[in-house]
């Protein structure tokens, strides 16, 4: 069975063990690794190149698509083996060595890696490693639950290793299009004018005498560790259904609406989520990651179809459909993300983006990536992407977090990872603010009035109006502007005073 997924006879003489392929690497190598946000990563040679960092110093500049499951970033950390981390990350203790300056993390739009790396400014890629379905007859590589980055890796590394994953149901051969833009100066338009349009492979295309090793798995991805909706997620799901259906009576969008795209995590998948209950139907995505709420959209029949990079699932919705693949794989495709994620795409294609705020302030700037303006959390991912080339970009958070101690509406955000330019709207579980064909002072009492918890409320307005008497096209009172920041670093909480308890 393992043998009938490599069709291309002569590469089966290079299969090996996963610490064969170890040795293959180099210190100081720049490693290209398949894996988008959990799903399709490589399960054998990153443990193995970790176990032989534990007998002699190997260190490597590591590019992925996205974040990795598996432990895969926390054995690689643990073991010395990450030196340099492009363009993403979601690990505890990784996140701990980058912000302690022990791994230099690179923190990229994910649509910008790939065309560094095709126009030389930044180190080639040595080694790709890419996790597989099957190798083809004429030695194309058909990826499994992510395509990422893995496609361009493997096409401009000089050496590939592929992990071909026998646990993965090889009706996968067919959901993917692979699609490869030209070379700059002479390149061509992307061709793609709707989300269900194929333009590419269902493989990715490579010399196979590049391929120097096959390793077999079978290991299933890392599920999902999204929560389930709670009251507040289902009420900014509630404004936002509220306001996309005003947009339609206003003849603004049509009931199918535009592409919708979310980001990853559990506030944008439970907004989502919330279409179920809308008035929407025909609904199309066009995004980077699939999530449970796509699957329920899916089943619910709302959506008729949805384009991303990767499937990253909860343990129940990844057995069903990957249990179902040649269901739904009519209605699915996965492509590179630097074609998921592609500025001129997601213009043209009109869409509907959803992602995550850490942070907004009382204007419309987003922090969406550092924890009190130096600790960074995850990374940029593909929210900037989509926000600055989105047909409505909406911005979702809730008010408060840690129980009250921190606000998610602040005076000056303490990091600026989207400005004010690139957000149209803003919804908490208090409200919603449209912030478009708005001037900043306009913005600020949207934002204060809809998005803002009771608790800091009063002390936005306070603040807003002693700006406003200094006065500025965007008011501010620098002495003042990064106060609750200080106060939570310095107290524990960004209020002025505790609240009384209820009851003494």
């Amino acid at each position: 069975m393992s043998m009938d997924r490599i069709r291309l006879q002569r590469l089966r003489e290079r299969i090996m063990s996963p610490e064969e392929a170890a040795l293959l690497f180099k210190d100081g190598m720049t490693v290209g690794m398949s894996g988008f946000t959990r799903a399709g990563d490589c399960k054998a040679v990153p443990f193995a190149l970790a176990e032989r960092a534990t007998r002699e110093p190997l260190k490597i500049t590591l590019m992925t698509g996205a974040s990795l499951g598996n432990d895969i970033d926390k054995i690689l950390t643990e073991t010395n083996v990450i030196a340099r981390r492009i363009p993403f990350q979601s690990d505890p203790t990784l996140r701990r060595k980058i912000n302690a300056g022990e791994v230099a993390f690179i923190d990229q739009h994910l649509s910008e890696t790939v065309e560094q790396l095709r126009s030389g400014q930044i180190a080639p890629v040595d080694i790709a490693v890419v996790e597989a379905t099957a190798i083809t007859e004429n030695g194309g590589i058909v990826p499994t639950t992510s395509v990422g980055n893995s496609a361009s890796f493997a096409v401009l590394a000089k050496k590939i290793i592929v992990e071909i994953n026998v646990k993965m149901p090889e009706g996968l051969e067919g959901l993917h299009d692979i699609y490869i833009p030209t070379y700059r100066p002479h390149r061509l338009p992307i061709p793609l004018i709707s989300p269900e349009q194929r333009i590419g492979l269902p493989y990715i295309p490579v010399d196979p005498e590049k391929i120097v090793a096959i390793v077999l798995t079978e290991k299933a991805d890392s599920p999902s560790n999204v929560l389930p909706p709670d009251n507040e997620t289902n009420a900014i799901a509630g404004h936002l259904n509220e306001f996309l259906y005003h947009e339609v009576k206003a003849g603004r969008l049509s009931p199918s609406l535009q592409p919708l795209q979310a980001g990853i995590g559990t506030i944008a998948n439970a907004v989502l989520h919330g279409m179920l209950d809308s008035p929407f139907r025909d609904l199309k995505m066009y995004s980077e990651v699939l999530q449970d709420s796509t699957v329920e959209l899916l089943d619910d029949g709302r959506l008729t179809f949805a384009s991303a990079s990767s499937i990253t699932l909860s343990k129940s919705a990844y057995e069903r459909v990957l249990g179902d693949i040649e269901r739904y794989k009519r209605r699915l495709v996965l492509r590179p993300q630097e074609i998921s994620n592609h500025p001129e795409v997601i213009r043209r294609l009109g869409l509907i983006t959803i992602n995550t705020a850490l942070e907004c302030d009382i204007y419309g700037n987003v922090n969406s990536t550092h924890v009190g303006g130096t600790h960074m959390m995850n990374g940029i991912g593909g929210s900037g992407d989509f926000a600055r080339n989105a047909h409505l970009s909406v911005f979702v958070t809730k008010s408060i977090a840690k129980d009250g101690k921190i606000s998610s509406v602040v005076p000056m955000v303490s990091h600026v990872d989207h400005t004010e330019h690139d957000t149209d709207i803003i919804v908490t579980e208090h409200g919603l603010a449209d912030l478009r064909g708005l001037a900043p002072r306009e913005r600020a009492r949207q934002i204060i009035d809809n998005c803002t918890d009771p608790l800091y409320r009063d002390a936005l307005r306070d603040y807003f109006l002693r700006a406003t008497k200094r006065g500025g096209h965007t008011p501010h009172l620098l002495q003042e502007a990064f106060a609750w920041h200080l106060r939570y670093e310095q107290s524990g909480s960004m209020l002025d005073k505790q609240p009384e308890p209820a009851f003494a």
